[in-house]
């Protein structure tokens, strides 16, 4: 075992121990996540293995806090030795928090603590929402409630009404991160706080550096923007990392509209999952998601 800070390791060519992970567990975005948010750079790796770590103050976690990475996983094989020879070589009192593990990932990492004496185990602490998606949109309506299929008709219909046929459009960060990050300005609360100057570089980071990434604004039938999403997207899934509207827009139901947008333009692209990502607001439920439980694992050294 090794400990470095070499970006340009082979060990990211590794495929994580998950599956569906989108890119959180790639070498792009945890060193777009680096650059902005900083910390001391772990990368713990073996001929087999590698997990990208980080030190803060007497924790030792995954690259990437839990609110901005929504997957963690080690990547290759022969985990649960990588973990126990990280876990003996750290000093005594160390803390290890490893958040946002989906089950596959989690299991090795707590052998590997256990075979070193170190007790520990995984406990469910936030959950991602997966939509498995049809072949056609008329299908995936099928597959809703008859409750939920009216709903989504009627909220298109209210847009409709409200704003004209609604246009969802992929657009690079030059035009779209300024609507992007204004919506989210725009909002109340916590989300309105969200978007610092910070923030909105990394955003545009993310956009630059990640393959998949992508904006898509969604407009009515004057071409105004009135919501838009930042998401990833590989061969099989399309990841919704983050979204936002127009409040004066709200009586149209632009943000219901926009994801239901998404799911249909990832449907035509040939995409077989729709990730949510982490949060259980109501709503991804009801578009037909199933819960993907993730695990935290904490212990010390």
């Amino acid at each position: 075992m090794r400990i470095h800070d070499d970006w340009g390791t082979s060990g990211f060519d590794w495929a994580p121990t998950a599956d569906h992970i989108g890119p959180f567990g790639g070498r792009e975005f945890l060193q777009a996540w680096w650059r902005h948010r900083g910390g001391d750079p772990l990368l713990v790796e073996t001929p087999d293995a590698l997990m990208p770590l980080v030190r803060r103050g007497d924790t030792v976690m995954f690259m990437g806090e839990e609110d901005l990475t929504d997957y963690h996983a080690p990547l290759g094989s022969g985990i649960d030795e990588l973990v126990a020879d990280l876990a003996l070589s750290l000093d005594e009192g160390t803390r290890i928090r490893f958040d946002s593990l989906p089950l596959e990932a989690a299991e090795p990492i707590v052998k590997g603590l256990q075979s070193a004496g170190i007790g520990a185990e995984s406990v469910q602490h936030e959950a991602a929402a997966i939509l498995d998606l049809p072949a056609d949109w008329g299908l995936y309506l099928e597959q809703l409630d008859k409750k939920q299929r009216h709903e989504v008709r009627r909220k298109q219909r209210r847009f409709i009404e409200a704003l004209g046929e609604p246009s969802l459009e992929h657009r690079d960060a030059s035009e779209a991160l300024s609507v992007f990050s204004s919506m989210h300005r725009a909002a109340a609360g916590e989300k309105g706080d969200f978007m610092t100057t910070e923030m909105e570089a990394f955003f545009a980071d993310l956009e630059a550096s990640v393959p998949g990434a992508r904006f898509d604004v969604l407009s009515g039938a004057d071409g105004s923007p009135v919501a838009a999403a930042f998401g990833f997207e590989d061969a099989g899934a399309y990841y919704l990392y983050n979204s936002a509207f127009d409040p004066d827009a709200g009586h149209a139901s632009p943000g219901a509209v926009l994801v239901t947008a998404l799911i249909d333009a990832a449907i035509t692209a040939g995409r077989a999952r729709f990730d949510f990502l982490k949060g259980d607001e109501v709503y991804k439920y009801r578009l037909g998601a199933v819960a993907r439980p993730l695990f935290v694992i904490e212990a010390v050294r």
